[in-house]
């Protein structure tokens, strides 16, 4: 038996609400417009009094909905955090009296404001419902670490520590990775002054003691499906053997490969043994074991040596990595430091454009370099000849500006690293795209030279719809951002670490691995409470639709960014809750308007859009919409009230869960119902992108870019609907956007829907 709606509102009267607003005229329009129940004041709504008092009527069945009218809902969440409630906030302090002056001749308009926002909230409370689990949650507190590196070893020690217990996948017949290839690493304490032992004896031996890590050797994933709280694995061992598991969550631990050097004959790769790379350079070094190391070509003493840094590396050139690999200067340093301390007389010179060594201990590490005798020379190579048992480097001194040639034994590339994240199904569309438009007379090179130094060899095998690995970045690492949400990929409950995700040293890579495992024990608890992660962590509502009125349009499942939609037989959308992110990307893409969740939905906003009072044509008091992201145009907005920076009293805000979850309809039906203005403000787009839902914002841009047909065919000027990047950061910007449309209006004058 369905229980009846009570809806509960309060209004706070502090932080000078009291004094701006005129709360008994707020409370009225509560009552008679919003149709709340009963509509109660308090000095402190947040004090423990207003809390328990709000409590109180929730437990006493008084209150089924709450609507609250006070600071921003991104304040005070946990004062105000209400179990088996639909609740909603209105923001009279950030959003109304914070960023209007307090003189006389604005009160009127200020009071609107508040009266808007508390019949906005009312009108969105009443279309909320409670969010309940799914009831599709399932805890398993199983970690899969695909990759038995320094990365992978690392993030399952860190879990096994927390109770958690983890699966090693890897590939090789050993554990230990790139890092068991070293002879000595660049040194993580201090003093920072010598190379250090790697320490990968020591952490394989920890790894294979521990009872809660179970590792595979020789093995791969050959299938990886399900979701959070619910994966299933397929793994393949070399005897051919396949044994299905089922885990809570992932970490992609897969690492890097060394970029081929025989990409880069101009230097000498591959015409003398005596031109190396890094990786085998430390091979050699291992083989001697703290003796003379030889020359690989006749064996000979070596008496000079050249670092060449950033070979085929932060290079626009075809083939080439655009990019720093992060750890190749220190790398280069601790190597001449092999030669140094066996014999001090060899000469070492390291060739560079600019020297990189990150970290707390960089700088020490290169005065030490400085004190062996390690010659450090600003240049750019630009071939390695090759004659008569001795290596010519040419290069360019970018200090005197003149051209040199440097005669050596031995050269040392630096390679870099590619990362190993599998294949990228995105770029191989774009290839596929850019070959046919070469095809058509356009140039599609570039791409697919780009996309060929990706390896096209699947990790993780998923079975998603979108691909079998990973989405990647422009270089081919994995998609994770790297300020908003490091470890997140776009998919649920997998988290990619180390150097798969971006370039890094062994030090990052620890400290890496340690926030993917903290992040896949989050994806366990809250997958068995059914509750989403970031960046809604919590959040128990999920998307559902009606299914009389789908068209089969697949328009969510294409636009989903996390692939939590597939269809069923009958070509209808299936929602996989676990896998679901809660942004409402499919929601802003459906045509028919079907999909919504408990608490959010076409209706809880396009409600509060038509509730504003919108003012007759002879009063001139335009109505601005503004539809702002939650993650960072609406925390700015809230900053900027902080801040005292006021902004136009004829703006309505309704902040939404992503830019991408805006229905095309509620910006007509905002124009229709006489807005003069409606202004999306979400995240930045493109490679540098900071939404936190990935595509979303680019989405909302993509569907915004075809509103101007509708403007045109309601005869309305294009000017009235506008879309902007707002970073969390934009606190002076973000106000003054909402400024320049009110002169916009000003400017080309009120809605003909007015009149």
């Amino acid at each position: 038996m369905a229980v009846a709606k009570k809806i509960g509102a309060y209004i706070c009267k502090g932080c000078g609400l009291g004094e701006r607003l005129d709360i008994d005229q707020l409370a009225m329009i509560a009552i008679r417009e919003g149709k709340a129940g009963y509509c109660k004041q308090h000095d402190f709504l947040c004090s423990a009094e207003g809390v328990a008092m709000i409590r109180r009527d929730i437990d006493d069945g008084e209150a089924t909905h709450v609507m609250i009218a006070a600071c921003s809902r991104r304040a005070k969440t946990e004062a105000f955090n209400f179990d088996n409630v639909a609740l909603t906030r209105a923001n009279l302090r950030e959003g109304v009296v914070w960023v209007r002056p307090d003189i006389e001749e604005n009160r009127e308009t200020t009071q609107e404001m508040a009266a808007d926002y508390l019949r906005m909230g009312c009108a969105e409370i009443k279309h909320m419902v409670a969010p309940e689990s799914s009831g599709e949650q399932l805890l398993n507190k199983r970690i899969l670490v695909a990759g038995g590196g320094l990365t992978g070893m690392t993030s399952a020690l860190e879990a096994s520590k927390a109770g958690y217990a983890v699966t090693i996948v890897e590939k090789q017949g050993v554990l230990g990775g790139a890092m068991a290839g070293l002879y000595k690493r660049i040194p993580t304490r201090a003093p920072y002054t010598d190379p250090e032992d790697t320490g990968m004896a020591d952490l394989i031996a920890k790894v294979e003691a521990d009872e809660n890590i179970t590792v595979y050797l020789n093995a791969t994933l050959t299938k990886t499906g399900g979701a959070p709280g619910r994966f299933s694995a397929d793994i393949s061992t070399e005897s051919g053997s396949t044994i299905t598991e089922g885990f809570g969550a992932i970490i992609q631990a897969s690492g890097f490969k060394s970029y081929d050097a025989n990409n880069l004959p101009e230097f000498g790769y591959g015409k003398t043994p005596d031109v190396t790379t890094q990786q085998e350079l430390e091979e050699l070094v291992i083989e001697a074991d703290g003796e003379t190391i030889k020359r690989p070509s006749d064996g000979k003493e070596i008496n000079s040596v050249v670092f060449v840094q950033c070979a085929g590396q932060r290079s626009e050139k075809p083939g080439h990595l655009a990019y720093c690999s992060g750890f190749c200067c220190g790398a280069s340093i601790k190597q001449a430091m092999y030669f140094k301390d066996v014999n001090p007389g060899i000469e070492t010179t390291i060739l560079y454009t600019d020297l990189r060594t990150p970290g707390a201990g960089g700088e020490d590490f290169y005065r030490s370099g400085q004190d062996k005798g390690i010659i450090f020379s600003k240049g750019s190579v630009s071939e390695v000849v090759v004659g008569n048992g001795v290596l010519n480097v040419k290069f360019k001194d970018l200090i005197l500006d003149e051209e040199f040639t440097l005669a050596t034994d031995l050269v040392v590339l630096a390679t870099g690293l590619v990362a190993n994240s599998g294949i990228d199904q995105e770029a191989e569309q774009q290839a596929a795209q850019a070959q046919d438009k070469a095809g058509e007379g356009g140039n599609g090179r570039d791409r697919a030279v780009s996309v060929s130094m990706v390896p096209m060899e699947s990790i993780l095998n998923l079975d998603y719809r979108q691909g079998t690995d990973l989405p990647q970045l422009v270089h081919g690492f994995s998609d994770s951002h790297f300020i908003c949400f490091p470890y997140e990929t776009r998919r649920t409950g997998i988290y990619s670490a180390g150097p798969t995700r971006r370039p890094m040293d062994s030090l990052q890579a620890r400290d890496d691995a340690t926030g993917a495992a903290m992040k896949a024990i989050q994806a366990v608890e809250n997958a068995g409470k059914g509750r989403a992660v970031h960046p809604r962590s919590g959040d128990l509502s999920y998307p559902s639709f009606r299914k009389e009125g789908c068209t089969q349009c697949k328009c969510c499942t294409v636009d989903c960014p996390f692939g939590a939609i597939s269809e069923d037989e009958q070509y209808y959308p299936q929602f996989n809750e676990s896998r679901c992110r809660r942004c409402g990307t499919c929601m802003g893409a459906c045509p028919v308007r079907v999909i919504s969740f408990e608490n959010y939905s076409v209706d809880t906003v396009g409600q509060q859009i038509k509730n504003v009072e919108v003012p007759e044509a002879f009063e001139e008091k335009p109505r601005i919409l503004v539809l702002a992201c939650e993650n960072d145009a609406y925390p700015a907005l809230d900053m900027a009230g902080m801040n005292r920076l006021d902004y136009s009293a004829y703006v309505r805000i309704v902040p939404v869960r992503c830019l991408g979850s805006v229905n095309t309809i509620w910006v007509t039906d905002a124009l229709n119902s006489g807005y003069d203005g409606v202004v999306l403000m979400g995240c930045q787009t493109g490679v540098d992108y900071q939404c936190h839902f990935v595509k979303g914002s680019e989405l909302a841009h993509d569907r915004m870019s075809k509103i101007d047909d509708t403007l045109v065919q309601l005869d309305l000027e294009t000017e009235r609907v506008v879309t902007h990047e707002v970073a969390i950061t934009d606190i002076e910007r973000a106000p003054r956007l909402i400024n320049e449309m009110a002169e916009t209006i000003e400017k080309i004058g009120l809605s003909p829907f007015k009149f």
